[in-house]
């Protein structure tokens, strides 16, 4: 049976192309599973069949309405209606 190799949150992070404390704010969630080594000296590990595992979940990441930003026209105005910027 071939082991998996396990990755550091470093490693993780540089594969997922976020930050090392997401990483572990993930793992302290159960959003990602891995497994604390020799204590909190250690640190997490975490399988590379569990990365991609969860690099595959089809679940689309949701963006806090407060960081969409507003839509702009084309010079970088607010829209704001219907109005076309017209006054009548």
């Amino acid at each position: 049976m071939v082991s998996d190799e396990f990755l550091t949150v470093t490693e993780v992070a540089g594969k997922l192309r976020i930050s090392p404390y997401t990483v572990r704010r993930w793992l302290r969630d159960g959003k990602l599973k891995g497994k604390m080594m020799g204590g909190d000296r250690g640190g997490y590990r975490v399988s590379a069949s569990e990365v991609n595992r969860f690099m595959a979940d089809d679940r689309p990441m949701t963006v806090p309405s407060s960081l969409t930003p507003e839509p702009r026209g084309p010079h970088g105005a607010e829209i704001t209606g219907s109005g076309h910027g017209r006054k009548g």
